[in-house]
């Protein structure tokens, strides 16, 4: 009758999902001081269309929207497997170990979740079989830590290293015995009934949400791309959070890398097949062993030619990028052909065995891949791409990564999709969505734009120094030194300085030092990212100083950050190989890369960075640019447009006036 209410299986998606949220409803009666928000519920609502209808959503939802609830509701309620892909380690944990398990409990439904991890992460018990059983000699921490493995191996269920909590984080032994996709034996490989990647998977298909990182994501549509299958379990469905960071991994995982250690960890991992005791003949065995010896000199001679010419031409340190092209390899050609004449010899070697076993053909996968690869940066022609060497540690890397990843990401990830959803507290610059959109070829969407539910009229001051020197003079280090100084002064530490470059970190340790302050300083590179957070999170008063993996990811709620300070808008260097392959494409296409890429790319860096300070109703603090440009340059007012509508001051008094007595 039409005075009844109408039943639940006739209610749409998006009723249902709106009655979770009500005063009344699963959330009310879960969380504790559960609110209502109005842009919680209207994302909420927009997904569920998404879910219903099909297409794309581009939704940025500040901070405080309860973005995550929003869409995992309708996800949840929906009846398809839908894939939640993340940028950073601590969204995908607040996921699967703290929102799911609440919904799990609110909404009262059934449902299976799974969190997958790139195959690097879990044991391959093939290969650790091969390391405990090898006769090859090992260091005693390597024995030491062997016999761990060997405990943790016969209790683990699941095989993920990050049960490992004893063992540090670049184990080298590690990388000998985790799964890899070059070492996959698949279904010929003997431990497949008890392979921890395939239970892993298995988990995934008869789960209803699937929930992985970008890196995986593109892991998978670069594996589907190629025509080797597949690594996540098919969807229908997926909701890409912390979108602005794709476009980073996209480039990565469709590109090409070819190193010293890539080649000799190929010719290591081939000794230890040899090693094994595998059948194999005599004689052929004998000139596999040669040839592995021919691909490992010849990789010696010509990686180290090439990192004493680059560090010896250019004083190169390490993480700098150089462009190259095919004439930057003249001096070393015969090296490198060389090196791809030796791969072709051992590739031809595997090939002549007589029924090799399974792990001898992945072998020769491997050395047919590296081969190729090595001949395409050689070669550094294909237009579509940038070829630039990057130091590292580890070497001299030699890269190649397209120019424009939007086809890519079109047609290996959205085109196969009934629906997605791309959400972000940073997604639109200028008001719009069309930045990221042409970024990431994401084409015809829904766009919805939901501010803060923070007030930072009253929450937040931004600081505008007005006697700073322009980025570009030498002086600049030491008035952002002074400057921050005085702020720390005011709000007793609790300050989080962002830096875009460790040349300006490290002069500013250094004169932050020399002043003596009585404020713990914890500075990037002197512990690892995560021992920084926590050890600043647990000290009163305390000052971090950190460059570019700080900008995100960064979660601190409560007075132990009450500053955020940026010493310099964020552009991205035009020196750069991929930002300058970037730009000159824009150029070609009439349109102007200052404007078009650089400075919104930089917006978006800026609001993730200024976006670490303000994490809960309760939280006050400062936001701080000392780059003068923001006042003085045109294109300030883009990226003052851009930030949380706080009161602005140039007064450092008002500072300290604002933040109040501090105990």
């Amino acid at each position: 009758m039409s005075g009844l209410p109408p039943s639940p299986e006739r209610l749409t998606l998006g009723e249902r999902v709106l009655k979770a949220f009500d005063p009344d409803g699963a959330l009310a009666s879960t969380i504790d001081a559960f609110e209502t928000r109005s842009g919680q519920r209207n994302m909420a609502v927009a997904v569920a269309d998404i879910f219903e209808s099909g297409g794309a959503l581009l939704a940025e939802a500040g901070t405080g929207t309860g973005k995550t609830l929003a869409y995992l509701i309708p996800a949840l309620l929906s009846g398809h497997r839908v894939l939640v892909s993340t940028g950073t380690k601590n969204l995908e944990e607040q996921l699967y170990f703290k929102d799911l398990p609440l919904l799990h409990e609110a909404l009262n439904i059934p449902f299976k979740a799974t969190y997958m991890k790139g195959r690097n992460n879990y044991l391959c018990l093939h290969r650790f079989e091969a390391a405990c059983n090898s006769p090859m000699p090992r260091p005693t921490t390597d024995e030491e830590n062997l016999t761990i493995l060997k405990e943790w191996a016969q209790q683990t269920e699941i095989g993920d290293r990050a049960e490992l909590e004893d063992l540090p984080d670049d184990l080298p032994l590690w990388s000998e015995v985790s799964a890899t996709q070059e070492n996959c034996l698949g279904t010929e490989c003997p431990k497949y009934n008890d392979c921890f990647v395939t239970q892993m998977r298995q988990r995934a298909i008869e789960s209803d949400i699937v929930i992985v990182n970008h890196h995986l994501l593109c892991a998978d549509a670069a594996v589907r791309q190629g025509g080797y299958g597949e690594v996540i379990p098919d969807y229908s469905f997926a909701i890409v959070d912390e979108a602005h960071q794709l476009e980073d991994v996209a480039t990565q995982y469709f590109g090409i890398s070819v190193s010293k250690f890539r080649v000799e960890n190929l010719i290591l991992d081939g000794f230890r097949l040899m090693e094994a005791g595998l059948p194999l003949d005599p004689v052929p065995a004998d000139t596999v062993r040669a040839a592995l010896g021919q691909v490992r000199d010849g990789a010696h001679a010509f990686f180290t030619a090439v990192e004493t010419k680059t560090r010896g031409s250019k004083s190169e340190s390490v993480g700098v990028r150089s462009r190259i092209d095919a004439a930057t390899f003249e001096p070393v050609a015969d090296l490198s052909r060389a090196l791809l004449d030796a791969l072709s010899s051992l590739e031809s070697e595997l090939g002549l065995l007589t029924d090799p076993p399974e792990d001898f053909r992945a072998l020769g996968r491997r050395v047919h891949e590296v081969h190729n690869d090595l001949r395409f940066t050689l070669q550094a022609s294909d237009p579509a791409y940038v070829f630039f060497l990057e130091i590292r540690n580890r070497g001299v890397f030699l890269r190649a990564s397209p120019i424009d990843v939007s086809t890519m990401v079109r047609e290996s990830i959205w085109e196969r999709l009934d629906g997605r959803i791309l959400t972000s507290a940073t997604l639109a610059v200028d008001g719009n969505f069309d930045y990221i959109r042409t970024r990431l070829g994401v084409g015809p969407a829904y766009e919805l734009r939901l501010p803060s539910e923070f007030d930072f009229g009253h929450q937040a001051i931004l600081y505008l120094p007005r006697r700073m020197p322009d980025p570009r003079n030498p002086g600049f280090t030491r008035a952002a030194a002074v400057e921050i100084i005085e702020i720390i002064k005011r709000t007793a530490g609790r300050a989080l300085v962002l830096f875009t470059s460790y040349s300006n970190l490290y002069g500013v340790r250094d004169i932050i030092t020399e002043a003596g302050l009585d404020f713990p300083l914890f500075v990037q590179g002197s512990a690892p990212r995560s021992t920084l957070l926590r050890d600043f999170r647990q000290t009163a008063n305390a000052v971090l100083l950190g460059t570019s993996s700080f900008w995100q990811g960064v979660d601190v709620v409560g007075e132990s950050l009450s500053c955020v300070i940026v010493d310099k808008l964020p552009f991205i260097s035009p020196g750069d190989p991929i930002a300058a392959a970037r730009m000159e494409a824009l150029v070609v296409r009439g349109e102007n890369p200052f404007t078009e890429y650089q400075v919104p790319l930089a917006i978006l860096a800026l609001q993730q960075g200024l976006g670490r300070l303000i994490r809960h109703r309760s939280d006050r603090g400062v936001l701080a640019i000392l780059d003068p440009r923001v006042r003085t340059k045109g294109y300030g007012q883009r990226f003052l447009a851009s930030l949380p509508p706080a009161p602005v001051t140039h007064d450092v008094e008002e500072v300290g006036r604002f933040i109040g007595p501090v105990t």
